[in-house]
């Protein structure tokens, strides 16, 4: 193992968003009763790190954020940096908010057809915790909020 570098809480904040910046398609993991379930997922707005995650309301993923909004995005580089964020998922109602992200995906418009197709689930995950590594540090680092 090599020695970690020391990061400033800056620096591990702009290199854990350049991680998402860099991953398309991250896995989130929910909780069926007493199993915990991963899937990738296409996230359709970031805000730092606040991640916006479509869904269908037919999909187990939804039935599990109902039972239990408790759920993790974990984010992996080209080059194997990773970052996690742990925090709960909310689904959004806020019209505009919905309508803002709807007129910006054509897959979205393209596979559901109206922005209030009662199978259209927006969760909004909110950080409660953010952790970054990098890819041969085996320890993760604090990312402030």
């Amino acid at each position: 193992m090599r020695p970690e570098p020391a990061f400033t809480p800056e620096e591990a904040r702009a290199l854990a968003l350049d991680v998402l910046r860099d991953c398309p398609f991250p896995t989130m993991a929910s909780v069926d009763g007493d199993q915990p379930r991963l899937r990738p997922v296409s996230p359709v707005k970031t805000e730092g790190f606040t991640v916006y995650v479509a869904s269908l309301r037919s999909s187990g993923k939804t039935g599990e954020i109902d039972r239990n909004p408790k759920v993790e995005l974990c984010y992996m580089s080209p080059g194997h940096d990773q970052v996690r964020i742990t925090g709960m998922a909310e689904n959004v109602t806020d019209m505009a908010v919905r309508r803002q992200i709807w007129d910006s995906n054509p897959l979205l418009r393209a596979y559901l057809k109206t922005v209030d197709n009662p199978e259209f689930i927006l969760y909004r995950v909110t950080p409660q915790r953010v952790r970054f590594m990098r890819e041969w540090a085996l320890q993760y680092h604090e990312v402030f909020l």
